[in-house]
């Protein structure tokens, strides 16, 4: 224990032994546990019966099987200087997975609460009886740290959220790339897609008169798109894909910035930042906390991924105009969707033995794409509110089938979301 700790026995915190106690099988430690505990008290460092008796609990919980990780992780929080799992905003990777500047944090946090045990506002005892008063001093002591300036400036908070949003920034970018991609490769397999010019003006219009109009859809239009009514773009294919590619990655409104609001939220001319009149609010359902429908609409978009995307999309592609389009055949697609290469399959005898796969319904996602029946329904449950703009879009028919419009202007639209500088028509 010392050596891991890299401190002598007098030093050892109970996190360092609880740490040490971990590294090995539950069933040898709690066999070592009498010996430690003596050699603890020889160099002057006993800890406490407290302690000794969590540790032997929770070891035997372990061997039996029956602990969580949860029960692990509050065993480890409960000896004073191991950091909550989540702090604010800010979640701990495991120690195998953090970065250079989250275990530098993670080393100052423990050093600090360290300090904080040993000038005695720390109590492990009550945290491992689980105090509520002792549980939220502990959290605030790690709050304060989190959000208070180091001697270098840095906020360790800030830093670290920072960092974090680099990260999925980063990933996201390579994601779009990826999807941008299948997405070209797909359209060149696909071939032309003729652009409905009556159909696209008639499209346009509406969307222009629902867009100034209070209420559903042109709130919710407006908050996927951006788009403030007053300066919708003049040409009708760049306000259709523009209006298409929000509904598959909401923007939010691009409306006035602080400045630009009074104190109601209203601009000089008396509207809101969606550019609605702010007396349709109440009508358009607001609850006393200022949501909507919309808000959760809006949600169920944004936990549509990549994946989802493509599958959903190459379908429609392939098919062409009165392809299926509902919430379930659009689940559907996502469930038996292989982006494998159609071009390049896979060797025969490199592919699983359709008897090997075992039934789809009783898969957890193990093998392949399949979904179990509840995750075709969560699907289904997202793509509700995407089908519905798409109808108002001319995109799919009251039929939920494909129109040529959408055949046309949905490929468009994702290559927008996925190259949002390309600014390319494409295929019309």
């Amino acid at each position: 224990m010392a050596d891991l700790a890299g401190r002598p026995l007098s030093q050892l915190t109970r996190r360092d032994v609880a740490l040490a106690l971990l590294t090995v099988p539950a069933v040898d430690a709690l066999g070592s546990l009498p010996g430690i505990r003596r050699g603890m008290l020889a160099a002057g460092n006993p800890l406490s019966a407290g302690f000794w008796s969590s540790a032997e609990a929770t070891l035997t919980e372990i061997a039996d099987g029956t602990a969580t990780v949860g029960d692990v992780r509050t065993w480890l929080e409960a000896t004073g200087t191991e950091p909550k799992g989540i702090i604010g905003l800010h979640v701990w990777d495991e120690q195998s997975d953090r970065s250079q500047l989250a275990a530098e944090m993670h080393t100052r946090l423990v050093s600090h609460l360290e300090e904080r045990l040993a000038a005695g506002e720390i109590d492990p005892d009550l945290l491992a009886a689980a105090d509520p008063e002792a549980s939220q001093a502990y959290i605030e002591v790690q709050e304060r740290w989190m959000t208070s300036p180091l001697p270098d400036g840095r906020v360790p908070m800030d830093v670290l959220l920072d960092e974090k949003d680099e990260e999925f920034l980063a990933e996201w970018d390579a994601a779009d790339a990826e999807a941008l991609a299948a997405i070209q490769t797909l359209l060149d397999r696909v071939g032309r897609r003729p652009l409905p010019q009556a159909d696209l003006q008639r499209a346009a219009t509406r969307l222009r008169e629902d867009l100034v109009r209070a209420g559903w859809p042109g709130r919710l239009l407006a908050e996927c798109s951006g788009l403030r009514p007053q300066k919708l773009p003049a040409d009708d294919a760049e306000l259709w894909l523009s209006v298409a590619a929000g509904v598959a990655s909401p923007q939010g409104p691009d409306g006035l910035d602080d400045d630009g609001l009074d104190d109601d939220g209203l601009d000089d001319d008396g509207l809101d930042d969606d550019g609605l009149d702010d007396d349709s609010l109440d009508d358009d359902g607001l609850d006393d906390d200022g949501l909507d429908d919309d808000d959760s609409e809006i949600a169920a978009i944004c936990a549509i991924d990549h994946f989802d995307w493509l599958a959903v999309i190459t379908a429609l592609a392939e098919g062409g105009p009165g392809t299926a389009a509902s919430p379930a055949d659009l689940a559907a697609y996502v469930r038996d969707y292989d982006p494998g290469d159609p071009e390049d399959p896979e060797d025969p005898e490199d592919q699983e033995d359709p008897e090997d796969l075992g039934d789809p319904e009783d898969d957890d996602a193990s093998t392949g794409n399949a979904f179990p029946d509840e995750d075709d329904l969560t699907l289904e449950g997202l793509f509700l509110p995407v089908t519905s703009l798409w109808q108002v879009l001319g995109a799919v028919d009251e039929d939920d089938r494909l129109t040529a419009l959408g055949w046309w202007g949905l490929p468009e639209a994702m290559l927008r979301v996925w190259a949002p500088a390309s600014g390319a028509l494409g295929a019309g």
